[in-house]
Formats: structure tokens, sequence, C-alpha cells
């Protein structure tokens, strides 16, 4: 699109169907993508500690799992695009540029305002897929119109509901919940886990055993219902041919449509 005639698609449309192919050429690369999801890992287990906490609102995090996601894409984003990358973005969602840096900094801040939404709008689905090959690795990030997966882990938050405090049942269902967000924090915890397996440092593991990794996860609400799920994924081994040198979009990819098929239901519409 040329000009100055704004994208009708609002920023979905650079999410919708594609993923960022980053290059991994050399030892240094592999080890910033490591600690890129050691982060990753270390924030799913602080939030597990956050919401095994009764003083701690489940709101609270949330907001602290997002503070770090923010700082992870941020870095990301003045690499592609330099300090001014909120500004590149608007100009390619504005058609006014239509470059690489232009197109992956709406990709990512389109994706992290979205997923800033997540916990307080009911019904949507943070359902990213990550995954690592010989010389590079994928991060897709999709969202859908429904709360949860077919493997998912739901918790109450009473903060997000309309209990009566002086209801009959209201002790009851405090309990009941704050045991449900201490299973959900057991499960991210283990989760974590899953992480640090598919990702290994790699002066720790030799190459043929780390040349392949990968996970989906699943993050969502329906009211005072939250939802958890992250499990590991094996990448297609054919999906390049070829290598890559820069960042760049791709299309999302065979695993994104088996994972899609396998823990959400048919009618959802990933956006």
């Amino acid at each position: 699109m040329g000009g100055n005639a704004a994208r009708p698609d609002g920023g979905a449309n650079v999410l919708y169907g594609n993923a960022v192919r980053t290059p991994l050429p050399d030892r240094r690369a592999e080890r910033l993508f490591h600690e890129n999801m050691t982060a990753i890992a270390d924030g799913r287990e602080r939030k597990a500690e956050l919401l095994g906490d009764p003083s701690v609102s489940v709101a609270k995090a949330y907001e602290t799992e997002f503070e770090r996601v923010a700082e992870t894409f941020e870095r990301r984003l003045r690499r592609i695009a330099g300090d001014d990358y909120e500004a590149v973005a608007r100009a390619y969602l504005r058609g006014e540029r239509e470059d690489r840096a232009g197109e992956l900094a709406a990709y990512y801040i389109e994706g992290l305002w979205r997923i800033q939404q997540r916990s307080t709008i009911s019904e949507m689905l943070f359902f990213p897929l990550i995954l690592r090959y010989p010389d590079s690795f994928t991060v897709n990030l999709r969202f859908a119109g429904e709360h949860t997966t077919t493997e998912s882990v739901p918790f109450e938050s009473p903060q997000h509901g309309a209990a009566d405090s002086e209801g009959p049942h209201t002790q009851q269902y405090f309990d009941e919940s704050q045991y449900e967000q201490e299973r959900a924090a057991a499960y991210l915890r283990e989760t974590a886990g899953i992480i640090r397996e598919q990702f290994p440092h790699p002066d720790d593991v030799p190459f043929d055993e780390r040349k392949y990794g990968g996970i989906v996860s699943a993050g969502g609400r329906y009211e005072s219902m939250f939802t958890e799920m992250l499990t590991a994924v094996s990448p297609d081994p054919d999906r390049f041919s070829e290598p890559v040198s820069e960042s760049t979009l791709v299309p999302a990819g065979e695993e994104a449509k088996r994972t899609e098929d396998e823990y959400l239901p048919s009618a959802k519409v990933i956006i």
C-alpha cells in the first residue's frame, strides 16, 4: 500500500498467519536466544510465586509478567527499528513505509498491545508458538476469541468476580479459588521447566541435541476464570530450505496449524 492511506486492518493483518524468523548464525546469537527464553521461564516462575501468595492479587501477578514481556519486546524492537520504533510502526500501519523494519515493528507492537489486553478483556486467548531450528528460530504471536484450550488449567480470581462478600458460601468460594490458584502456580513452575529443556544453553548441550526445540503456550480469561497452558512442540525439520540473514516475516507454518487443530476448538478464529 503506497501513499498516506491508513491500513484498514489496524495492525491485525500483520499478525494473522505470520511469524518472525530470526537467524542464529553463531554461538553468540544462540546464547542471546537462550537468555531470552530463560527470561521467559524466569517470568513464569515469578508469576507462579505471586499466584501462590494469598496476599497478591491475580491482576498483580499478570501485571508483573507483562512488565517482563514488555522489556523483552522493547529490546527486540530497538534492535530492529531503533529507539523510534513506535514511530516506525505507526508509519508502516499508515502506509507511509513498506520496509522490513516497519513491518516487524508493527508486528511486535501490535502483539504487545494485545498481550496487555488479555488479562482485562474477557474471552481472549494469547496462543504464542516459539520454535528453534538449526539456523534460526521463529516467534508466532497468535490470539483467539476464546479463553481456553483443550489442555488448559483453569483457576478463579475472586477480584474479577462478583461474589457477595456477605453470602453464605463466600468463604468456601475464596478457599476453593485459592486452592485453584495454588494448583495453577504449581503447573506454571512445572511448565517453566519445559522451556528450559527445549532451549538449553549452547555451551552445555551438543548441537545435535539443541538444534530443534519448541513450545506452545496459552493464557486466557473468561470473566473471573483464568486459564494457563504450555507444552513442548516438535518443529518440522523440512519447514525451511534456505537460510535467513536477518529477521523477517514468514508464513506461520505447519506447526501453527497443527497446534491450532490440537489445542483449540475448530470454530475459533486466530488473529
